[in-house]
């Protein structure tokens, strides 16, 4: 393991910057050295906030010797195109989800990380929350019997306001997408690392309370079939008026397992038995969020001083994104479209 300090860098000081921010500056043997963003407003707030220096142009960090990491906090449409750029200059990659705003993005992304020396990482902090850890454990330890079947459920809410005081969201050519492709693709991606291979995907979206306000979708559902035969329903939206717990239920063999108000409870032999407690609520980031940052983050790092490769790299990060144009072209085509 190295114990050299590792110098970090922010780009992007919106909305989710401050959980990479909190979760370095909580980190023995990295210091964040920048944070950039073309409001230079907000990234002078934020280096007074976290001692450090501000940068409008993201371009003056790619040969700082000073920096090895990146994270990218940015709108979609940017998340390939700077870090492609960063991988080249050498740097270590943390983007925020999605790794890209569409699949031919996504793609040079990919194949960037793979012919370089430094460590792509992807962010699905939820993947870190007790309640799947635990929901992984035992779809892997078999205890339940195989898997048959399972749900994922997301209803929340997104304002006008979210959408028009931001010049980025809710239009195809920067977001990418509506519910699935910023909020929904959290729940998407549990499912496939709970499911596994996927076979086909059947799903629709639909515009139902912001339809003259964004480009894009704000409802979305989906039939999801996987290889060994699990059978996937998925449901979001931001149409709701308030921001629901996401809920997951997987059907077994020999029981069931239910993820209510972020709790996570067993039914097996006619008895209902509570296996996780909620998320805990704190500065690291918002109960329907999870908050699983901290732990992701930490994780990037010691991989990075171990010289191991981080799990949850671009590799990993695209299925989502390959399940989310699958439902994209069955709503279009009105028709089943495979993967794999």
């Amino acid at each position: 393991m190295t114990t050299t300090t590792l110098g970090a860098a922010i780009i992007g000081c919106g909305a989710i910057y401050s959980l990479h921010a909190k979760a370095i500056a909580g980190m023995e043997g990295v210091r964040l050295m920048a944070v950039a963003d073309t409001d230079h407003a907000a990234a002078e707030r934020a280096a007074r906030e976290y001692t450090c220096e501000a940068v409008k142009d993201y371009r003056e960090l790619l040969d700082r010797d000073d920096i090895q990491v990146i994270h990218l906090c940015t709108p979609h449409d940017l998340h390939a195109r700077m870090g492609i750029e960063f991988l080249r200059a050498g740097k270590h990659v943390l983007t925020e989800k999605p790794m890209a705003h569409d699949m031919p993005s996504a793609r040079q992304f990919l194949e960037a990380a793979q012919h370089s020396t430094s460590q792509l990482g992807i962010v699905f902090q939820n993947r870190y929350n007790d309640a799947s850890i635990r929901i992984k454990e035992t779809i892997d330890s078999g205890i339940l019997g195989a898997l048959h079947c399972m749900k994922g459920i997301v209803t929340w809410h997104r304002s006008e306001a979210y959408y028009t005081d931001s010049s980025w969201r809710g239009k195809w050519s920067t977001e990418g997408g509506g519910v699935l492709i910023n909020q929904a693709i959290h729940t998407l991606d549990l499912l496939q690392w709970f499911g596994g291979e996927l076979a086909s995907v059947q799903g629709s979206v639909t515009t139902d309370a912001l339809d003259r306000v964004i480009e894009v979708e704000d409802t979305a559902h989906a039939c999801l079939n996987f290889k060994n035969k699990v059978r996937g329903l998925f449901y979001a939206t931001n149409a709701y008026l308030v921001n629901s717990p996401v809920e997951l239920e997987l059907v077994f063999e020999k029981g069931a397992l239910h993820q209510r108000r972020d709790r996570l409870y067993l039914w097996k032999d006619g008895q209902e038995t509570l296996l996780c407690e909620p998320y805990e609520v704190s500065s690291n980031g918002k109960a329907y969020w999870g908050s699983g940052h901290q732990k992701l983050i930490r994780d990037y790092y010691n991989h990075l001083r171990d010289g191991k490769k981080f799990w949850l790299d671009g590799a990993e990060g695209i299925k989502a994104l390959q399940m989310i144009e699958a439902i994209y072209s069955s709503s279009a085509g009105r028709q089943q479209v495979p993967l794999g």
